[in-house]
């Protein structure tokens, strides 16, 4: 058995997921608050000052966008959210490689800055033993939308993959991601492979001995 982790917006999947999950939500469900997303620019702007990290911005956006909605009504946007993106949106390459590690019984971990919104949902639909996500507080059953977890980015997905790599000692272990920010996890498992990188994320993967590939 090996431990293989697999990012997902832009490894997994052809693009992000949150912004399509939230505003597909609401144009369908709340159209009104889709001006809401004005109340996004002081955390833009602040982010773009170095005030507001990326955490605060993405809990500033679901706010907008989602606050106060209902459970019920979330989770059925959420299995249909999914299964249009099972249908139409994932990487062939992607699930032939999610396959061949569930084929030799390795254990498939999701690892995403994305939210528990559908983070779950779709690690459960490809197969995945477990997944690793943003989390998103409640209120009761209804959303409140800041967040529970550090986003699980950058350095902090570094930390979650050293915790999985200690829960799992002498396990040989498999890492992909897509973005320069994905390399400071891949750095820490056996096998790193950024796919679909950007110029400057390849040459940065290749300098730290990291595999490059495309999946289309």
């Amino acid at each position: 058995m090996r431990l293989a982790v697999f990012d997902l917006d832009g490894t997994i999947t052809r693009h992000d997921t949150l912004v399509p999950y939230a505003l597909g939500f609401a144009a369908r469900n709340r159209p009104w608050r889709v001006p809401a997303l004005l109340l996004v620019l002081p955390a833009v702007l602040g982010h773009a000052l170095g005030i507001v990290d990326r955490g605060g911005l993405k809990s500033a956006f679901i706010r907008a966008l989602l606050g106060g909605c209902g459970r019920k009504d979330l989770d059925a946007w959420t299995a249909r959210f999914v299964e249009h993106l099972l249908r139409r949106g994932l990487f062939a390459r992607a699930l032939e490689a999610i396959q061949a590690h569930a084929s030799a019984g390795d254990r498939l971990v999701l690892l995403s800055a994305s939210t528990d919104l559908y983070v779950p949902a779709i690690a459960q639909a490809l197969g995945f033993q477990e997944a690793v996500c943003t989390g998103v507080r409640w209120d009761g059953e209804r959303l409140d939308g800041n967040l529970t977890t550090p986003n699980r980015r950058g350095e902090e997905k570094a930390r979650c993959v050293a915790a999985l790599r200690a829960r799992f000692p002498g396990v040989q272990s498999v890492a992909y991601g897509n973005a320069a920010s994905d390399l400071d996890h891949l750095k820490l498992v056996d096998r790193g492979v950024l796919v679909n990188g950007s110029a400057a994320a390849r040459r940065a993967a290749v300098r730290a001995g990291i595999t490059c590939t495309d999946w289309r």
